[in-house]
C-alpha cells in the first residue's frame, strides 16, 4: 500500500452539536481544510440553515450532510450514526463529541437545594456524558472496519488512525456556584476519555479531550449572521 500523507488526507468526520456555536465553526473549518463532515443537532431550524445556507457550497458538493439527532435517545443515536456511516462509505475517521447542554447553571437562579433541579441534573448527565458515550459506542464499528483484525491496528495503516475527541470544559476543574450538574457532567467526560483511550488503543482509535473556557459564539448562528447586515446581535458565551 502506498503511504498516505496524514497531514493532508481527507477524513470523514462526525460533529455532534454542529448547527451553531463551537460545533458550527469546527464544521466549517474542517470543510475548508478538505474533509467531509456529517453534522448532528437537535435544533432543526439551525441545522437546516447551517447545512443548506451557511455551508451550502459543501452541501452541494456532497461533502456535507446532516441529521436531527437526540443525544438523550440511544436508539436515535445508533440509527443516525448508521446514516452518517453510509454517507462516508462505512468509514468514520473522526468523531467530535461537541453536542451538549452549554448553560452552566441551574435555571431561574435555582440552587441544588431546590428539589426541582434533579430533573436538570439528569438532563446534564444524559446529554453531556451519556450522549458522548453512546455516540462513541455507535461509531466504533465504523472506525475499526478497515482492520483485518484488532492486532494489525488501523494506526499502522493510516498513520495517525481514527480518533474520538470530546469537547469538555474548564469547569471540570474549577466551578462557580450552582453549576453542580454541568461541572459534574464535564468532569465525568475526563474519566470517560481516560478509560476510552486505554480501551480503544488496541483498535487503533485515539481518544482525547479539549477543555476550553468561555467562548463568544453568538455570531456562529442563523441570527448571528444578520450582524453582518447591520443587525445587532447580543454576544453570549458557549460555556465549555
Amino acid at each position: 500500500m502506498a503511504p498516505i500523507n496524514v497531514e493532508t488526507a481527507a477524513r470523514n468526520i462526525i460533529v455532534s452539536g454542529g448547527a451553531r456555536g463551537i460545533g458550527r465553526a469546527l464544521s466549517r473549518m474542517l470543510l475548508e481544510a478538505g474533509h467531509k463532515v456529517y453534522i448532528f443537532d437537535i435544533d432543526e431550524d439551525e441545522l437546516q440553515h447551517t447545512t443548506k445556507v451557511h455551508l451550502k457550497k459543501y452541501y452541494d458538493e456532497k461533502k456535507l450532510n446532516s441529521a436531527i439527532c437526540d443525544l438523550r435517545d440511544v436508539k436515535d443515536i445508533r440509527a443516525k450514526v448508521k446514516e452518517a456511516a453510509q454517507f462516508f462509505d462505512n468509514n468514520v475517521d473522526v468523531l467530535i463529541n461537541n453536542g451538549g447542554i452549554a448553560s452552566p447553571q441551574w435555571k431561574d437562579g435555582k440552587t441544588m437545594e431546590d428539589e426541582s433541579t434533579f430533573e436538570e441534573w439528569q438532563a446534564y448527565i444524559d446529554t453531556n456524558l451519556t450522549g458522548p458515550f453512546a455516540m462513541s459506542q455507535a461509531c466504533i464499528p465504523f472506525m475499526k472496519s478497515r482492520q483485518a483484525d484488532a492486532t494489525s491496528g488501523a494506526q499502522k495503516i493510516y498513520g495517525s488512525g481514527p480518533c474520538i475527541i470530546h469537547i469538555g470544559s474548564f469547569r471540570a476543574h474549577q466551578s462557580d456556584p450552582n453549576q453542580e450538574g454541568y461541572a459534574s457532567s464535564k468532569a465525568g467526560q475526563l474519566g470517560l476519555m481516560h478509560s476510552m483511550a486505554i480501551s480503544l488503543g488496541p483498535l487503533g482509535i485515539r481518544v482525547n479531550l479539549i477543555a476550553p473556557g468561555r467562548i463568544k459564539v453568538a455570531h456562529e448562528s442563523k441570527e448571528g449572521m444578520k450582524s453582518t447586515r447591520g443587525v445587532h446581535v447580543r454576544v453570549t458565551n458557549d460555556y465549555r
